[in-house]
């Protein structure tokens, strides 16, 4: 890892390890519902402050915390139609295989090239550290 390029995942580790705080939190509306309220959006009192953690103009991390749920989206830096090309290839492949990649949404938020979704049932079975490593 490049020493121009430590601070950027240290800033995105620290933001995404504090976010990380999640909890059961049944649906405000519908009775015995338990959805990722970042998903849904139904209750505005649940969902926290997103925030954009920002590299360049082309190199941006955008993480929407809420009570049960984090989606995380990555604008990966593309400088020419090569990477352009080769970002979306791996991308759309990764997506394909989003059943593998348990917290990986098969679709970007619009602007970003790939996304992730961690619910707290996602924090329960799995390591807190580890899911913060394999999306860096």
């Amino acid at each position: 890892m490049s020493h121009a390029l430590r601070p950027y995942l240290a800033a995105v580790r620290a933001t995404l390890t504090a976010a990380m705080t999640l909890e059961n939190f049944s649906s405000q509306v519908v009775e015995r519902h338990n959805k990722p309220e970042v998903e849904v959006g139904s209750s505005l009192e649940v969902l926290l402050t997103p925030l954009v953690i920002s590299r360049s103009k082309t190199e941006q991390v955008f993480i929407e915390p809420s009570v049960n749920s984090i989606r995380m989206s990555i604008r990966i830096k593309q400088a020419d139609d090569i990477e352009r090309i080769l970002c979306h290839k791996f991308t759309r492949f990764m997506m394909m295989r989003a059943e593998n990649f348990v917290i990986l949404r098969r679709k970007p938020i619009q602007g970003y090239d790939i996304s992730f979704l961690i619910t707290n049932f996602h924090s329960e079975t799995m390591l807190k550290h580890k899911l913060v490593d394999f999306i860096i």
